[in-house]
Order: C-alpha cells, then structure tokens, then sequence
C-alpha cells in the first residue's frame, strides 16, 4: 500500500512505519531525558536550600550558574523533544520529508543526520544568511 503525501510523492507504509518508529523512539528518548534532568534538577535545589550556611559570593554564584545551565538544560530537551513531535505530525500529514520552505523533497542523508529536519539544505543557509 502506498501513502501519498502533499505533493504527489508516494511513500510506502512500510517506510512510514519506520520512520515513524525511529521518530517515536528518539521522542520517547528525549522524554526519559527531561524527566531524569528534572528529578536532578530537584535534587540540587534540594541541597542547595540545605546547604546554603556560610556561603560566599562565589559559592552563591556557582550556585546560579549550575541552576543556570540545568534550566538551559532543559529548555534545549524541550525544544529537541518539540521538534521530533512536529516531525510525527508532520508525517501523519504526509508532508514529512519535504521542505517547508520550498516544498522540495530533503535528501534522505539530511534526514537521516537529523530526522526532525524541516527544511532543505539552500532553504536553512538562506534563513542562517537573513539571520546573520
């Protein structure tokens, strides 16, 4: 059986199916990662409310800052973690595969380097170059 997408293209179910469980499993993974992240980030509040006695500037600036990258942590799993999702919705869509800027289809390499990938390789060097 073979599933169409927006643009005419067919992928057959068998391929949906796989990708769909290599995208599900690293969003599961990503999801194992945010919550083990988050019980250590509780954990270290936890010692930092305990330990706090004769703390310096120092100590309270270190303190900041690993609390600091923890929550940039976790923003960085969240954001990874949304990505895979959209990739999931994207492929129910049939539209998984294909650049959301120009449509074209985006090399299977890409993807397999980075399976959320939502756009081809000119489409992302042109949004870098207006960004920069």
């Amino acid at each position: 059986m073979l599933v169409h997408d927006s643009v005419g293209t067919a992928r057959t179910e068998a391929e949906a199916d796989r990708i769909r469980i290599a995208l599900r499993t690293r969003y599961d993974e990503l999801s194992a990662e945010y919550e083990h992240t988050v019980a250590q980030s509780q954990v270290l509040r936890l010692v930092e409310v305990g330990d706090t006695a004769g703390d310096d500037q120092a100590d309270s600036g270190t303190k900041t800052a690993e609390r600091d990258t923890a929550q940039s942590l976790l923003r960085a799993i969240l954001d990874r973690r949304a990505q895979f999702e959209h990739a999931l919705t994207r492929l129910d869509e049939g539209t998984y595969g294909f650049c959301e800027g120009c449509t074209s289809p985006i090399p299977v390499e890409r993807l397999e380097i980075f399976p959320a990938a939502t756009s081809c390789v000119a489409c992302k060097q042109h949004r870098e170059r207006r960004a920069a």
